[in-house]
């Protein structure tokens, strides 16, 4: 069943192609389809478009389905184009003519609107939990680690001296500004499009008020023809927000896999969270952080596909937005994947803090010696000439300094006003 269909069949080849995996990816808007559908039923017999006893019956088939997706027994089957098409015939089936009015007032293009602006919004205040976890995580183990000293790097090679506290809570930190765009991305999936139509709105007296508070939005998608052009934009947005926590948690795996090898060793797994060699008996991989860089770096380009997709495409819907599914979907879920695998991974990070005994970092504490050298008076070019030079003619001898005071430091964390700042940023 097509919900378009004339009478005239449809080639089987183009059938197929138009299709796609839409049957597959619309499982994931099933409870969405029916809530909405359940809200726009609400709203006909409020306003007098459904009798009270055909509105009995919708609501009664919609809330058995509704059930049936939650045990998971719903199925699409190759009969049904989507989801859409799929409800509309079962409810039909099961509570006779009543089922056909469902579509009163409505269109495909604002049920798919407001099934993605209801998936949105789950899947980023989920995205928002997952990344709180790894935030407390992380600022956990900035806490139990403050006084632990670590060595700093710049273009990759040694530079000052740091701690893991400051390390651990330099990413915590960077989640804020993440948190900051799943806020945005949440925001503007919170606004109820159902009521645009095929985005021209309706000739009937629909109360979209209404579906808005059903449906618990924040606000209406006002505009029924901007309504129809969020399209696109919607996804972008999620997919942006994904792109940003992807962006910072590369950045840490990264980190993690330059630090746990030889070179550096200094954090370290149990074997049990590592991979081996075939051939190298002494290997301790860390294929997990690996992974979650891989993927990361896949996900910072979903804007840009998303954008390609969507480029100077007019006004109205095109079946162009149907691919959408098919790079946002798997990329969200991915994200979530990656969270949780940091997550459980950082349980059992250990540090390494004899790293301070390797001769190589002797050089960690040169800026320490110029500014001492300052601190009695010393103009700062001449300092900085005296210990290069010191360097260049061997005589240079480390001393480790005192912690920085100044807040966010290595001796002033300033983790309680990070974890205010993170407090401030998830309650809006």
């Amino acid at each position: 069943m097509k919900l378009w269909e004339k009478g005239e069949p449809i080639d089987s080849v183009v059938e197929r192609f138009t299709v796609g995996n839409d049957r597959e990816l619309d499982m994931r808007l099933a409870r969405y389809d029916l809530l909405g559908s359940l809200a726009h039923a609400k709203m006909l017999h409020h306003v007098g478009l459904l009798e009270s006893e055909e509105f009995q019956k919708v609501e009664s088939g919609l809330n058995q389905l509704l059930e049936e997706v939650e045990r998971g027994e719903f199925t699409i089957e190759d009969e049904y184009e989507d989801v859409h098409s799929k409800v509309e015939a079962e409810l039909t089936k099961r509570i006779g003519e009543a089922g056909k009015r469902i579509h009163t007032a409505r269109s495909r293009n604002d049920q798919v609107l407001l099934d993605l602006h209801l998936w949105g919004r789950d899947e980023v205040e989920e995205i928002r939990h997952l990344l709180r976890d790894l935030f407390e995580r992380l600022i956990g183990l900035s806490d139990a680690h403050a006084n632990n000293p670590m060595p700093g790097y710049t273009h990759m090679q040694i530079a000052m001296p740091s701690s893991f506290g400051l390390w651990f809570g330099a990413y915590a930190e960077l989640l804020i500004d993440d948190l900051t765009m799943l806020n945005a991305a949440k925001a503007i999936a919170d606004q109820n499009p159902l009521g645009s139509a095929a985005g021209y709105g309706s000739s009937f007296p629909i109360d979209r008020e209404m579906t808005t508070d059903e449906l618990g939005f924040s606000t209406l998608r006002i505009n029924a023809m901007g309504a129809g052009l969020s399209r696109g934009k919607l996804e972008w947005t999620i997919a942006t927000a994904v792109a940003s926590v992807a962006m910072t948690l590369g950045r840490l795996a990264m980190d993690i896999v330059l630090y746990t090898g030889g070179n550096f060793d200094l954090v370290r797994f149990p074997a049990s969270l590592t991979t081996g060699s075939s051939i190298m008996p002494h290997k301790k991989n860390p294929d997990v952080f690996e992974l979650i860089r891989a993927h990361c770096n896949t996900l910072r380009g979903l804007p840009n596909q998303i954008a390609l997709l969507t480029t100077n495409l007019p006004g109205g819907y095109h079946r162009d937005y149907q691919l959408l599914k098919e790079i946002l979907f798997p990329g969200v879920d991915q994200l979530k994947t990656c969270l949780q695998l940091a997550d459980y991974m950082l349980q059992q990070v250990e540090v390494n803090r004899e790293w301070v005994n390797d001769e190589r970092y002797h050089y960690l504490y040169t800026v320490e010696e110029v500014s001492r050298l300052v601190a009695d008076g010393m103009p700062f070019r001449d300092a900085y000439r005296i210990v290069g030079d010191a360097i260049a003619n061997g005589t240079y001898q480390p001393k480790p300094g005192e912690p920085h005071t100044h807040q966010g430091s290595t001796g002033n964390l300033c983790n309680a006003e990070i974890r205010a700042k993170f407090e401030k940023v998830y309650s809006e």
